[in-house]
């Protein structure tokens, strides 16, 4: 703004002179100089001199500047006016002049006009006390107001990080508040919460998964240590062979179930899968029959009508439908049909379908819970953990895959494990 005003009142300045400059040259049309010369009309503190052709000499002069020399001279083809030492012992102070060069009645003169410079010294004056007094003025209502401003946005962060230093894990229940308002902090706030939720969630299934394995280990060691005891207490007539085939039965169990624990907290950390490679899928589909017991109900192998492959770790991908197969031959009354669907372009569906009872509608989903048993398989003695299933969906998630569960044609239940094919 100082800048600016100075600026314009320079510019004002100039244009004035300029005006009293030609006034001057007008006044002198007819041959003789007006003695002394016109005052200006725009500004009463301007004078005006008129220089003959060598600079020097002067010609006419307002009355302020009758008794002085030339105060300002115009060198030959320039148009800035230099200050002489007249100006310096007469008027002092601080000058503002315009000259220019031009001919009036056949003579080549110099007319030179010049103010004094009240008007910037006013605006010098009036703007140092306003910085004086306007800058820390201003710099302490926006030092007030951004304070306010900054600190009512920040509240909400204050309450948010005060919140969450109080929530701990013994309860994560806890959230921290939300503002009403839909900007930053507020989805930050969303954010946090749903993070949150995220980790009691985690938690609550981490603390069931602990106990739900620490129930399901001590199971099979409390049976093999009363078994061991009751042979121990009648060492004479405890019948070993038994003894060592019911606390074989249950090693091969506890066996079973820490690896399954194990798989498990692979597949937590998304360690499951090590290596892909392309895995065809009806080979494996014929080991997994192969390598199966013999059983009460067949296991039929419907061969797919072009070869798919997948991209994975064949090993998993075994031990993903062999639980699966497991699960429909312990619930079929009479048979399980194990196929292949190729329709899709870019996925393929290895089918499992059984003739049992089949699978509630509300109860599909929770079957791939980790340790649920469905009214029909708690029974300790069918050797289940509730484990099978939940890896069968680990795995397949792995894989980039999913696993639904639907009625078979025929009744009972069926099984589709949908899994990305690989590329030719």
């Amino acid at each position: 703004m100082y800048l600016v005003q100075l600026g314009s009142a320079r510019t004002t300045i100039d244009n004035q002179l300029r005006t009293y400059a030609t006034q001057i040259e007008q006044s002198g049309q007819s041959g003789r100089w007006p003695s002394p010369l016109p005052a200006s009309p725009l500004d009463a503190n301007a004078e005006a001199q008129v220089l003959a052709a060598d600079g020097t000499t002067v010609l006419a002069a307002t009355r302020g500047l009758a008794e002085y020399g030339a105060v300002y001279t115009l060198a030959p083809g320039s148009d800035t006016p230099v200050r002489q030492s007249t100006a310096d012992r007469g008027l002092g102070g601080e000058l503002r002049a315009y000259a220019t060069h031009t001919t009036v009645d056949g003579r080549s003169v110099d007319i030179v006009t010049l103010t004094t410079t009240t008007s910037l010294g006013q605006i010098n004056e009036t703007f140092t006390r306003l910085l004086l007094i306007g800058i820390p003025t201003i710099l302490l209502l926006a030092s007030g107001t951004v304070w306010l401003v900054v600190g009512r946005a920040l509240r909400p962060v204050e309450q948010i990080r005060r919140t969450t230093t109080e929530i701990s894990a013994a309860d994560l229940s806890r959230r921290v508040p939300e503002p009403t308002a839909h900007d930053e902090i507020g989805e930050l706030a969303r954010t946090m919460n749903g993070m949150l939720a995220r980790i009691e969630d985690s938690a609550v299934r981490q603390r069931r998964f602990v106990a739900d394995a620490s129930h399901e280990l001590r199971t099979p060691l409390a049976a093999i240590r009363t078994t061991l005891e009751v042979g121990l207490a009648h060492p004479q007539r405890a019948p070993w062979r038994e003894i060592a085939e019911r606390v074989m039965r249950q090693s091969s169990r506890l066996e079973s179930l820490v690896e399954q624990l194990l798989l498990l907290a692979r597949s937590d950390d998304g360690h499951l899968v090590q290596a892909r490679r392309r895995v065809a899928v009806e080979p494996l589909l014929r080991e997994v029959c192969a390598s199966t017991a013999p059983t009460r109900v067949p296991v039929e192998l419907r061969p797919a009508a072009a070869q798919a492959h997948v991209l994975g770790d064949s090993e998993q991908l075994e031990r993903l439908v062999r639980n699966i197969l497991d699960n429909a031959i312990r619930h079929a009354r009479s048979r399980v049909t194990l196929g292949i669907d190729t329709v899709a372009p870019d996925t393929l569906a290895i089918e499992i379908a059984d003739d049992g009872p089949g699978i509630p509608a509300q109860e599909r989903d929770r079957v791939f819970d980790r340790f649920i048993r469905l009214d029909t398989s708690r029974e300790r003695g069918s050797g289940t953990s509730g484990l099978g299933l939940a890896l069968a969906k680990e795995i397949a998630t792995a894989h980039g895959g999913t696993i639904t569960i639907t009625d078979a044609p025929g009744g009972g239940a069926l099984v589709r494990i949908i899994l990305p094919r690989a590329a030719d």
